[in-house]
Parts: structure tokens; C-alpha cells; sequence
């Protein structure tokens, strides 16, 4: 019986060893939203939607993700792990940190068009309030956000 613990928290590790190794990148949340904003100039916005509400495995990996919310508004329009917030406007709503984070999204989004805001959220795998750094990028009149949770 002694033999079994070491050996299953052995076999754990080289199962958990694979996920470790392939953490999400800024360049896999990058290239994620850059997929997201081509469906959305070819199809539009509600195929987007429904991409991300079905929790489509092209657009949502894990804990990398999209959503999306309405630039002029703030709403959340898409929300693959928390549909409670889709149809509310939460831009004023801190993070744990008190920090205005999806204000400045899109701010961000509405000045520059693209770019990066760093903030803490719920890590949807490990259950856990982050570190998370997101990409934001505006298409038309709404907002694709993909994150990565810094470890």
C-alpha cells in the first residue's frame, strides 16, 4: 500500500505535465481574437455570438477564451463560462483589486483599436481569482477579448 501513493502522485504528474508545458501564450490569445474579428467581418457579430455561447472549441480553449461586449455600451454580447453577465453592463464594476478594468477595455478598444489590459478574474480550470492579461481588439462596434492567466 505504500508503493500505491507514490506512484499515483507519479502518474499525476505526467498528466498534468502536458497541460503545464502547453499553457495558453499572448500569442495564442492574440491569434484567437485575430480569428474571431475575420468571423465577425464574414459573418457577422451574432454567428460570433453563437460561436462563443456553443463554447465552438475554435474559440474556446480551457482557460483561453473569448468574449465579447458592445463598445458604445459596455454590455457583454457573449460570455462562453459566465452567462450570467451576457446583457449586463458591468464596465464600472471593479476587479478584486478595485481596478475599472473593462472601462479601460474599452477605452482602449475605442482609442487604439487593439491592445492589451491587465486585471484579476476567476480562472475558469482552477476556480481561483488571477493575474490575468487580456487582448483586446475593436471590430465594427464591438469588442473580442481573449485572455491568458499569468502563472
Amino acid at each position: 500500500m505504500k508503493l500505491f501513493a507514490p506512484a499515483a502522485i507519479l502518474s499525476l504528474a505526467f498528466v498534468a505535465a502536458p497541460v503545464l508545458a502547453n499553457a495558453p501564450t499572448e500569442k495564442d490569445a492574440i491569434a484567437m481574437v485575430e480569428r474571431g474579428v475575420a468571423l465577425v467581418k464574414a459573418k457577422g457579430k451574432d454567428e460570433m455570438m453563437k460561436k462563443i455561447n456553443a463554447k465552438d472549441a475554435e474559440y474556446v480553449q480551457g482557460e483561453l477564451y473569448i468574449d465579447m461586449r458592445d463598445l458604445k455600451t459596455g454590455i457583454v454580447l457573449a460570455h462562453p463560462y459566465n452567462p450570467s453577465i451576457v446583457g449586463k453592463d458591468l464596465t464600472d464594476v471593479p476587479d478584486a483589486n478595485g481596478k475599472k478594468y473593462r472601462r479601460e477595455i474599452i477605452d482602449v478598444a475605442a482609442a487604439k483599436g487593439k491592445g492589451w489590459v491587465d486585471y484579476q478574474y476567476k480562472n475558469p480550470t482552477s476556480g481561483k481569482i488571477e493575474p490575468k492579461t487580456t487582448y483586446i481588439q475593436r471590430v465594427d462596434d464591438v469588442v473580442l477579448e481573449a485572455g491568458i492567466y499569468k502563472k
